[in-house]
């Protein structure tokens, strides 16, 4: 049998973290064992949808690899692909239910649903429809459909034993039909519910394995109530448990928690975030923390998925974020360096690259950039009691001996690169008997005027130039004089 699994997302916002994780486990799950990956887009809820949000899902499985095999903007076997161009069939299937005896259409207006709510005794939200249209006699219901009074169609549920099916993840779920609801599946305004439209959709597109979340637990005796009222089999179900931002609190963009695009915004690797979702909920079977999305596909397996919540941990995802960029071509890195080099260092004619190599190690996200290199365009107002430094055993009298004494060397110097420089610094050293932090830490120190830098004295001259160099020296030494 050919694994299948979808991607069902509604084009209602931006795509948060819980919903990439559902794409990349459906498309792990699928890639894992040789299936395919579909892209069916849930668009039936007119009053949340929000324009611009279906490029969004399209940009972020592009962006992150997740390449569906089918989908609405590469066609397949089994489409429409948009749920709303499916819009003729989910009204064919309701009437084959009621049909069966399966369902039956419901003409209570509103004010007798609320009604059931408000006089109940044990709260509205435990209150059950009352069944009192599914009693109608046929007569009655087909008049009423004839002189076109509005109706929904309500699945017939069971009212004496349990409904179970075994999760993945949970294991075996059980349920009590007698609290199980008679569920709407078509609306009054001609729509198919969500729940009803996924069933419908699912068996149809062959879909064999559903991954959501754990929130959807509780609603699945239900869809497994219609795959038995169809004479359907069941997908597998895969639920997860909720991303958190901390012990009690889910991730919540009202809250301030960041979007898939929110994160690229602030710096980080595409395969930084999705190795990291990866991991949220998912174990390998060794202590393995790097992946890249083919190594994913080859080492996942639905075993390895918790029914922990998984909290998500920025501070991991920046660690992880610097190893990718540490690990990267350089080429690579200089490519997505180069944007940010050249918003913080307009007008210069510094060598970007050089400073990329100097970034590459040191970097957690790429928005640290412009700060990291600020000082090469201008340098900071900063105190004297940064050239102060235990280790290097330097104060202020040491640092001020050690500039007075290399900016006449540095001035002789026919030939300006790290070589050269390198080489004038060292024999210093020796002439003076210092350690070479005596004299490396004040020359960084007033080339930088930062508590650290990416890179050191050597660097740091080269990259700046000879006259540059010696100008901040003397504004080093001018300092450390009054």
């Amino acid at each position: 049998m050919e694994i299948r699994t979808r991607f069902a997302p509604s084009p209602t916002g931006y795509m948060h973290i819980g919903n990439l994780r559902t794409a990349l486990y459906e498309y792990l799950i699928a890639k894992s064992q040789g299936g395919k990956f579909i892209l069916r887009i849930e668009d039936t809820d007119q009053e949340r949808y929000v324009e611009g949000a279906t490029d969004i899902i399209y940009n972020t499985l592009k962006m992150t690899g997740l390449h569906h095999d089918e989908g609405p903007d590469v066609g397949g076997d089994y489409g429409p692909y948009v749920q709303s161009e499916r819009m003729g069939m989910y009204m064919d299937f309701a009437k084959e239910l009621v049909e069966k005896g399966q369902a039956y259409y419901c003409f209570c207006t509103k004010e007798r649903l609320e009604s059931l709510k408000e006089n109940n005794a044990e709260g509205s939200a435990f209150a059950k429809y009352d069944r009192h249209c599914y009693n109608l006699p046929k007569e009655e219901v087909q008049a009423k459909l004839d002189a076109g009074e509005p109706f929904v169609i309500r699945q017939k549920m069971p009212e004496e034993g349990t409904t179970a099916f075994q999760d993945m993840v949970y294991g075996e779920i059980t349920v009590e039909n007698k609290e199980l609801d008679d569920q709407i599946l078509m609306k009054a305004d001609g729509f198919p519910t969500y729940n009803f439209a996924n069933v419908v959709d699912d068996h149809l597109m062959k879909i064999t394995h559903v991954v959501r979340g754990s929130e959807y637990l509780s609603s699945t005796p239900k869809y497994n109530l219609l795959y038995q009222a169809f004479g359907w089999d069941a997908p597998v179900y895969v639920h997860l448990p909720a991303v958190m931002r901390d012990a009690h609190h889910k991730l919540s963009k009202r809250h301030g928690d960041k979007s898939f695009e929110d994160l690229i915004r602030a710096g980080y690797l595409v395969e930084a975030i999705v190795n990291y979702i990866a991991l949220l909920g998912w174990s390998p079977s060794d202590n393995t923390e790097i992946f890249t999305l083919k190594e994913l596909e080859e080492k996942f397996h639905i075993e390895g998925l918790s029914k922990s919540p998984a909290i998500f941990d920025i501070k991991k995802l920046t660690w992880m974020n610097g190893e990718y960029m540490k690990a990267m071509d350089f080429e690579k890195f200089f490519a997505l360096a180069e944007p940010k080099l050249n918003e913080a260092l307009a007008g210069t004619q510094l060598d970007f690259r050089k400073i990329a190599v100097l970034l590459q190690k040191r970097l957690e996200t790429l928005n640290d950039i412009p700060h990291l290199v600020a000082f090469f365009k201008e340098l900071p107002v900063y105190g004297t009691e940064l050239y102060t430094h235990k280790k290097m055993k330097t104060n202020d009298d040491i640092a001020l001996a050690s500039l007075q004494a290399a900016i006449p060397v540095l001035e002789g110097l026919e030939e300006w690169n790290e070589t050269a420089i390198h080489d004038c610094l060292m024999a210093l050293v020796g002439e003076l008997g210092i350690k070479n932090g005596q004299l490396l830490w004040p020359v960084r120190t007033a080339l930088s005027g930062e508590p650290t830098s990416p890179g050191g004295a050597i660097e740091l001259a080269d990259i700046l130039g000879k006259a540059e160099t010696i100008r901040r020296l003397q504004n080093g030494v001018s300092l450390l004089s009054k």
